[in-house]
């Protein structure tokens, strides 16, 4: 059977179509569209009319082609900006009864818990614990564990169009705004580092949008070949720390003319890099990985094994 899933996520939503057999899925398609539903309203709480339109255009695409692959079953979770809003339920709403699509407002527990499980399918892991990283614009999630468990799961609601809001005035960002960043995260992230005492994760995990532009970037000053079907990407710590001293000393313009740079990552970029080099230092981090796979896939999986389910 054919399967469609919808991440509707708070700066972009994605789409995935996958013929599902035997337990497992092939994708068949893949497309991702900037929406931005935070914006101008995810720090007070709300979904403005002029994001839902657009939205509401991005679905309608994702309608076009889901009704040209003959997509049998569809399923949309939507993540921190709408599970947030006060008129998050309503909006949901509205997207069944114009579109026909069934939104499904998943937890912060939920969605840390479903990115792992998209990630274990793309990177092979050990009985060594790693940690897991996936920034989006409303949340961040952090989770800890290995090939057979989950050991501690966090999301965090600081994603980084909220940090964009509250910390990224100035272009390019000031020494002082870094700053109040860092002490915002060291404040805001304790959970994090606590459990990291207990479980001494060396590797970082990667995942989404920031993680995939970062590797494009070091594949392209490398001269390495991406290859489209892969389920990790290359990237390394030391080519982070250049990239990262770049990130937060270019202004807009300069970034967008890195190589491997897209504008619907350049502003964001900023915020994020400060997040995953401050993470680093904080747990003296030895190896990083890039992920293909998080919650879309993730979401995929549960959605396979819930359908063999029901046939058993």
């Amino acid at each position: 059977m054919k399967v469609g899933i919808i991440d509707m996520g708070t700066n972009t939503f994605h789409l995935l179509v996958a013929e599902v057999r035997d337990h497992d899925f092939t994708i068949l398609f893949k497309e991702k569209l900037l929406v931005r539903i935070g914006e101008g309203g995810i720090s007070h709480g709300l979904i403005t009319e002029e994001a839902t339109q657009r939205a509401l255009k991005a679905l309608e695409r994702f309608n076009e082609v889901l009704k040209a692959e003959k997509v049998d079953e569809v399923f949309a979770t939507a993540t921190s900006a709408i599970r947030n809003a006060k008129n998050g339920v309503e909006f949901a709403g509205r997207v069944q009864r114009e579109l026909g699509i069934e939104v499904r407002i998943i937890s912060g527990d939920e969605e840390a818990e479903t990115i792992y499980y998209g990630v274990k399918k793309a990177i092979p892991m050990t009985d060594e614990p790693v940690l897991i990283m996936d920034i989006g614009g409303g949340s961040i999630e952090f989770i800890i564990g290995n090939q057979s468990e989950i050991f501690w799961k966090r999301s965090f609601e600081i994603g980084g169009q909220r940090l964009i809001d509250q910390f990224h005035s100035h272009d390019p960002i000031l020494p002082e705004e870094v700053i109040r960043l860092q002490s915002y995260l060291a404040m805001n992230l304790e959970p994090l580092f606590e459990a990291c005492q207990t479980y001494k994760p060396q590797t970082l995990v990667g995942s989404s949008g920031t993680f995939d532009t970062l590797s494009d970037i070091y594949m392209l000053d490398n001269k390495i070949e991406k290859n489209p079907l892969g389920t990790e990407f290359p990237f390394t710590l030391d080519a982070f720390e250049g990239i990262y001293e770049k990130m937060i000393s270019f202004n807009r313009q300069e970034r967008m003319e890195v190589p491997g740079m897209i504008e619907m990552r350049v502003d964001m970029i900023v915020v994020a890099s400060i997040l995953i080099h401050f993470v680093n230092q904080k747990l003296d981090i030895k190896n990083i990985r890039v992920s293909a796979y998080a919650l879309k896939e993730g979401v995929l999986l549960k959605t396979i094994h819930s359908l063999y389910k029901k046939k058993v």
